[in-house]
């Protein structure tokens, strides 16, 4: 049963990081890329780590990996609003079709 759980864990979050790098391949632009990659790959990894929290012998290989979670919680997201920060400062188009509101010109 624990080996099931720790297989569904591993599988799910190579899902989502197979997902991930299929919506950075796919999407047309660097704004949706972004977003794919970095939800995707968080969610990803950290499933993935989860199911070697899970295998662990030992409590000090859990809190290595539990802070590698964290850091990971906390470069992808910094990264991404990062890089779509540098973007739109270069004023990198959107794609096609895509709408932007402005909402601090509506009031």
């Amino acid at each position: 049963m624990f080996s099931v759980f720790t297989s569904v864990l591993v599988f799910s979050g190579l899902f989502f990081l197979v997902v991930g790098t299929i919506g950075l391949i796919r999407f047309p632009d660097v704004y949706t890329r972004i977003h794919a990659t970095t939800k995707c790959d968080t969610l990803g990894a950290a499933l993935v780590i989860l199911a070697l929290m899970l295998n662990s012998g030992s409590w000090q290989d859990n809190i290595k990996l539990l802070l590698m979670v964290v850091f990971i919680w906390i470069t992808n997201p910094t990264a991404a609003h990062l890089i779509s920060k540098a973007a739109y400062k270069r004023k990198i188009n959107m794609a096609l079709g895509s709408i932007y509101i402005d909402k601090r010109r509506e009031n």
